[in-house]
């Protein structure tokens, strides 16, 4: 238990040796990481932007092809296939 209030100690001591911010310094670096952090999303937003409207764009000059719809009514669910009901939770030796 001695080893834990030497440690406090020494970690006191070291503390006393950190060069701390003063306070406007703190208030400036907070508002270079603000308005750094608004200026890159913005960047990025405007580019996410350019990229989704020119591949919507893109997508939609190009040709449709006639392929049906799937909807829950197209689709045959009372029929089960082959592997489904072969398997079962049983092993036999």
């Amino acid at each position: 238990m001695s080893s834990f209030f030497q440690y406090l100690k020494d970690t006191r001591g070291e503390l006393r040796h950190v060069a701390w911010p003063t306070q406007l310094q703190t208030i400036v670096y907070t508002i270079i990481v603000i308005l750094l952090s608004v200026f890159i999303a913005l960047y990025l937003g405007l580019f996410d932007y350019i990229f989704t409207t020119g591949l919507r764009s893109v997508l939609e000059t190009l040709p449709v092809a006639n392929v049906p719809a799937v909807t829950i009514d197209n689709i045959n669910l009372s029929t089960t296939t082959p592997a489904a009901a072969t398997t079962s939770d049983t092993t036999t030796p």
